[in-house]
């Protein structure tokens, strides 16, 4: 079979050197750049795809500025033979909904569509460390009517020219059979990307990347009036520093680890320092008292939620949805009801579950064929729900099978989606230039540039659809009885719509439920694997025989070496949780990391490395070899020690 493998890939600046402008944007002029991590292993797993396909053309894409063409040269000197820029002035400012639709054209221009004679496959990072919104790829997909599989770790051709990917989700992974022509993006768990030979850095000088404007690739003006930063639907609002929330951290004194344990343990019942919380600046208000206030929802009302089922239940993150649901419902009034979405085979009886949390009416679709999610029909029949219903939100949880479906049926909607977001605000967009303040709109909060920065994104196009963080908010409280309305949709499917197949799905406990719930979680890193994280586990089991709710859990690079299952991972793209006690035990202190365990109560770290960056985000510490350290912490524990609880 001959076959064109595609990689999408981009520049993105060093998270470290950004700067905030003065107009509170983002700053990107100084700062250096690499191909983006996640795109460099979606780049391998084209070049090990090409194994089977020796003939296969390889070609890499990407848009952006002319110095990006440095980062598609180093494709090229990896091993890849054609290289294209979607490059123009037009294009600046866009946002994911305007990118994927961008790309999407240079593609087809380059002739893959998705009725070409000739099969391609389109590979991609999972996200970008500049946005982590992880939208391109759905979008891409959607915009060329592609099937897609995201969270990918690994790919295999079958005999029959299909696809075999093996997709990360929660607690397991699934494999999936794709037809090609398809779309899929990697997580960067799969096989590390290969630095480029001599050879290739020869060919890649001597090959010139194929520099292409809007108007080169045909874009019809419908389209470009949608592309760049005044044509996309979502713009950034603005961007501020994320800053610790804790107090400078109380370190363990003393000569041995049986002296620092004990010093820990007195630290903690006096209780730490206090934070000292500087002045916030004073900002300008605008005068608007002469300005117009503008509604623009027109006929789209309500707020819409998705719940996810997983074993037959409601999965937790989908419950914690209701409670931003609620918050914003009450913020709009007129009686704003919380409608949610119920997608499955025989999940009517889910419903009541629904009420009892939040939700005011449960659009209930039961077929046979929707027993498992899959991307395509549950796009499609929400968005058939949406164009039905308009609601003026749309909200949806960050677990891996949101983070795909929302961005996609934001490409069918033209909205556009805001991801991850720990914080959603009702409140105005002020105008300046035609004097109008736009009231009620929603702010999106999300945190960008590698947990660095907090940006606040508006959406201009309703419904207004964003995906929440799971375990950054709680699941509301439990009202016993509560009713609602039960309302039945029946769908139109389409059988283009089920050409991917899931052979087989494997979920194992993995600690899920239990990190959201634990009182105490014991954390290790890539400081604490010399035994597997035996140590770990040890504190967790220790506490529990002590009656308390404790789990493990661990970093990403943990994960990355096979060392625990990605459902224990912690951090931007693991698990977001909020125990009463976090002990980080060989982690660094990446700014990822600190995403996932900044919602803890109290976090003890212990690390070997007095200059370790979890010490600047924790509140209490002991310098040691945590190999000394745990053994007789785990005795005191054993002994009654609980960490206060």
């Amino acid at each position: 079979m001959s076959l064109t493998i595609i990689s999408l890939i981009k520049q993105v600046p060093l998270p470290s050197e950004m700067r905030m402008g003065e107009d509170g944007a983002m700053d990107r002029t100084k700062a250096k750049s690499i191909i983006n991590i996640d795109c460099q292993f979606g780049l391998e797993a084209g070049l090990q795809l090409k194994k089977n396909y020796p003939d296969a053309k390889m070609v890499v894409v990407s848009m952006g500025p002319p110095p990006f063409e440095q980062s598609l040269k180093n494709a090229l000197s990896m091993g890849y033979d054609e290289a294209y820029l979607l490059s123009d002035r037009k294009l600046g400012g866009s946002d994911t909904f305007a990118t994927g639709l961008a790309i999407s054209t240079l593609l087809e221009d380059l002739g893959f569509t998705k009725d070409a004679k000739e099969p391609f496959i389109i590979l991609a990072g999972r996200q970008s460390s500049d946005g982590d919104t992880a939208h391109v790829p759905s979008q891409v997909a959607e915009a060329m009517g592609l099937p897609q599989a995201t969270f990918v770790e690994r790919i295999e051709p079958n005999k029959d020219g299909t696809i075999i990917a093996r997709r990360i989700i929660e607690g397991g992974y699934q494999m999936l059979q794709l037809p090609v022509p398809c779309v899929v993006s990697f997580t960067p768990t799969g096989i590390k990307p290969r630095k480029a030979s001599l050879v290739g850095a020869i060919k890649a000088r001597h090959t010139k990347v194929g520099v292409k404007s809007v108007d080169d690739v045909k874009m019809p003006p419908e389209h470009q009036a949608l592309i760049g930063v005044n044509g996309s639907p979502t713009k950034v609002a603005n961007v501020e520093n994320i800053e610790s929330d804790r107090p400078p951290i109380v370190m363990a004194a003393g000569q041995n680890e049986t002296q620092l344990v004990e010093s820990l343990i007195e630290n903690l019942k006096k209780g730490g320092n206090t934070l000292i919380k500087k002045d916030a600046k004073e900002k300008k208000e605008t005068d608007i008292s002469d300005f117009e206030i503008v509604d623009q929802r027109g006929d789209n009302k309500g707020i819409l939620t998705w719940a996810e089922v997983v074993k037959g239940d409601i999965a937790r993150p989908s419950l914690e949805l209701l409670t931003p649901a609620r918050h914003l419902a009450d913020q709009l009034g007129n009686d704003t009801k919380i409608t949610t979405v119920l997608l499955g085979k025989n999940v009517k009886n889910l419903a009541q579950k629904l009420f009892e949390y939040g939700a005011d009416e449960v659009i209930v679709v039961e077929n046979d064929k929707l027993e498992e999610y899959l991307i395509l029909p549950f796009a499609s029949i929400i968005t058939q729900i949406i164009e039905e219903r308009k609601p003026e939100i749309a909200l949806f949880a960050a677990t891996t099978a949101g983070r795909e479906l929302a961005p996609r049926i934001g490409m069918k909607t033209g909205s556009g989606v805001t991801a991850d977001c720990t914080a959603l605000e009702i409140g105005d967009y002020i105008d300046r230039k035609n004097k109008q303040v736009i009231r009620p709109i929603l702010h999106s909060r999300r945190p960008t540039f590698g947990e660095s920065k907090l940006a606040t994104i508006l959406g201009f196009v309703y419904p207004q659809i964003s995906t929440a963080r799971a375990g950054t908010f709680a699941v509301p409280q439990r009202e016993e009885g509560r009713v609602g309305t039960v309302t039945t949709f029946t769908p139109e499917l389409r059988k283009e719509d089920f050409v991917t197949e899931i052979l087989e799905t494997v979920r194992g406990e993995g600690g899920l439920a239990a990190l959201f719930e634990a009182d105490i979680i014991v954390s290790g890193g890539r400081g604490a694997t010399a035994d597997n994280l035996q140590l770990v586990k040890d504190l967790a089991a220790a506490l529990k025989a002590n009656g308390l709710k404790a789990e493990w859990a661990c970093s990403r690079a943990v994960v990355d070496e096979g060392m625990a299952e990605y459902a224990r991972q912690i951090g931007q793209t693991g698990k977001t949780v909020r125990p009463k006690i976090y002990v980080a035990i060989g982690i660094s202190g990446a700014i990822q990391h600190l995403a996932g365990m900044k919602e803890a109560g109290k976090v003890i770290a212990i690390d070997h490395n007095p200059k370790a960056a979890i010490f600047r985000n924790a509140d209490f510490g002991i310098c040691g070899e945590y190999a000394d350290v745990l053994p007789e912490l785990i005795e005191k524990v054993k002994a009654g020690f609980t960490f206060g609880i």
